[in-house]
């Protein structure tokens, strides 16, 4: 080896930047080893992790079952029912509102004569029931007092020629037979005019008693008016004959006053109107190509689905009536190129009693807007559930079967589905008779996506769904 040649070496530029590399490296590597504390949590989880050998690739594995604690269970309010196949029809929703039926619910109360209104005994709101008094009105009509003076001056006439008759009957011979036949014409002449002044003083308002009051010369100054008496039972449909639960009177509700206190009202005008809701109506709106289903309906072909929206419906007794199509318009309104149809239903209530007063509670009211489902389509041998039971993930669906506290994931083929329902097929996929859950099936499904189905550390599940330790 040549001296030289070393010393030219050891004085090159690349010898010294190679010796600096060499100290700066290892300089920075004893600095970062003694700050290690500071500066390695900040890259752990960047770095790749140890496999842990309890949880290997080969024991990691999907499962389509989830464990649920009871108090998952109540968290989610879980409920489970039996698969039962049935019947299911599709239907075309129409929508329609309950109404007063025409010339059945709504009256109105009428002044039979001229007069001012004294006292006023109910206001809206207020339940009555037949016979109970409304209003008093003092009368002003002449017509009344000349009524009541006139039958009071024939029964006092009648009275008259009746004693007249008496004393001619006791003369005997001395009296013709024609004197006597014609006390026989007067008396029949007043009595025939004091029916007619009966009859005008009821027609007019006054009660028997009030009529015979004045035949007395005791005039009646004012009148009461009750409440008006129901439909004849002609009118009326088995239902609505049968007495009510504490009255046997037909129940009826002031709606609105039509007179105040001190105003005068005239003969046959309205005082108030009152209303009764038991014989209602509901009107739907179909179109044109409705036609055919509404006239299925009608004819009894398909029966009618009535959805009334209702919240409380287990609080009521079941309805029991055939909900068919009563009549269909045959015109159309122009504006909204509809046509209406009308189907008759009768109502339920209930009394409530509040300090002494009765509140009639109607299941049903004026106003209120429902959904007319007409049949379309017969889904034979099918599973009917609610919405809440199946969960969507893209084409598939699922239902979970219960196994005591695990569910078990199983797919199924929906057949139709809306707000209401899901209708599946019973095509083998799942059995009937099982127990499936009838809630949170969205939430189990997620569960599993999530990877927290299976059994949990520790745990293993058996074909039967049965849990156990991982030592045993």
């Amino acid at each position: 080896m040549n001296p030289a040649n070393d010393k030219v070496a050891t004085q090159s530029p690349k010898y010294w930047a190679t010796i600096c590399l060499l100290l700066f490296s290892s300089g920075l590597g004893l600095l970062a080893f003694v700050t290690r504390d500071r500066w390695l949590h900040r890259i752990a989880p960047f770095l790749p992790q140890e496999i842990d050998k309890e949880e290997s690739p080969k024991s990691i594995t999907v499962s389509d079952q989830v464990l649920l604690t009871s108090q998952a269970q109540m968290n989610l309010k879980m409920k489970t029912a039996p698969l039962k196949a049935e019947i299911f029809w599709k239907t075309a929703s129409i929508p329609g509102m309950v109404i007063d039926r025409p010339g059945f619910s709504d009256r109105g109360v009428v002044a039979p004569a001229t007069g001012v209104v004294s006292q006023i005994y109910r206001v809206p709101g207020d339940t009555v029931r037949v016979g109970e008094p409304l209003f008093t009105i003092k009368l002003l009509s002449e017509s009344i007092h000349l009524t009541q003076t006139d039958l009071f001056k024939a029964m006092q006439d009648i009275k008259l020629a009746q004693a007249q008759k008496q004393r001619l009957a006791e003369l005997g011979d001395a009296i013709s037979g024609s004197r006597l036949i014609e006390v026989d014409n007067q008396i029949t002449r007043l009595e025939v005019a004091s029916k007619a002044y009966r009859q005008e003083l009821v027609n007019r308002g006054l009660s028997i008693q009030q009529v015979a009051a004045a035949a007395e010369g005791r005039f009646v100054g004012e009148i009461v008016i009750t409440a008006p008496s129901p439909p004849t039972a002609g009118e009326l449909t088995p239902l609505q004959n049968r007495k009510g639960p504490d009255t046997g009177q037909q129940l009826l509700e002031i709606q609105e006053l039509k007179a105040e206190l001190g105003h005068q009202v005239q003969a046959g005008q309205t005082l108030c109107l009152v209303a009764n809701h038991q014989l209602l109506c509901i009107e739907g709106s179909a179109f044109r190509d409705e036609l055919p289903l509404l006239e299925g309906a009608l004819r009894g072909i398909a029966p009618l689905d009535i959805d009334f929206g209702e919240a409380d419906s287990a609080t009521w007794p079941t309805l029991g009536q055939n909900l068919n199509i009563h009549s269909i318009s045959n015109s159309i309104d122009p504006e909204t190129r509809t046509f209406h149809f009308l189907v008759r239903f009768e109502n339920q209530f209930k009394l409530v009693e509040q300090q002494g007063n009765t509140q009639v509670f109607w299941r049903f009211r004026p106003g209120q807007r429902v959904r007319i489902n007409l049949r379309t389509e017969k889904l034979d041998n099918v599973f009917v559930l609610p919405p809440a039971a199946v969960a969507r993930e893209g084409a598939e669906a699922f239902l979970f079967r219960q196994n005591g506290d695990v569910f078990d994931r199983k797919q199924v083929h929906v057949l139709h589905q809306d707000k209401y329902c899901v209708v599946v097929a019973n095509d083998g996929g799942v059995p009937p008779g099982i127990f499936v859950a009838q809630t949170g099936a969205v939430q189990l499904n997620r569960m599993i996506k999530a990877n927290a189905g299976g059994a949990p550390k520790g745990f293993h599940i058996h074909a039967d769904g049965s849990v156990h330790s991982g030592d045993h």
